[in-house]
């Protein structure tokens, strides 16, 4: 090899190894801009999470906060009650022969507690009783939050 090409060589390398240089200055910039966006990204989130929070916190005009004036909202809305004394399941056949006196077998023992629904979720169990000749229910055991929604899942 001639020394000319040695040295045309030589220059090649030493302009690649300056270029390969250059481009990790590039990267180590790129990722320090990539390091300060998600930074200043995160700070905007915890900044916007504050504001929020600070919302929700304001006393409204009654003294009550929002989340007081959500749950009054919740409050005037209707729900279904009912009790239920017992289930059975029988035929279509079964059902069309029954008539005024006819007797249908629950699987509830006599005496034993009421089912307590709203919305037919079970949230009670309790005894009939009579108050100024109408019939009522005495609530004996109220079912607790965590066991509903237990049920629930």
């Amino acid at each position: 090899m001639s020394e000319d090409t040695k040295q045309t060589d030589q220059d090649l390398a030493d302009e690649w190894a300056a270029a390969l240089e250059e481009q990790d200055d590039t990267q180590s910039d790129n990722a320090d801009w990539d390091d300060a966006l998600a930074e200043q990204a995160a700070a905007e989130e915890s900044a916007e999470q504050l504001a929020q929070t600070a919302k929700m916190e304001k006393l409204s005009d009654n003294g009550h906060t929002r989340a007081d004036v959500n749950l009054d909202m919740v409050l005037d809305i209707p729900v279904t009650i009912s009790m239920e004394i017992g289930r059975t399941r029988i035929s279509i056949r079964n059902l069309l022969q029954l008539s005024q006196g006819s007797v249908v077998e629950l699987d509830r023992l006599a005496g034993e507690p009421m089912d307590v629904l709203v919305n037919d979720t079970l949230i009670a169990h309790g005894e009939v009783v009579v108050v100024n000749d109408k019939f009522g229910i005495r609530l004996t055991d109220v079912i607790s939050a965590a066991e509903r929604i237990k049920k629930l899942r």
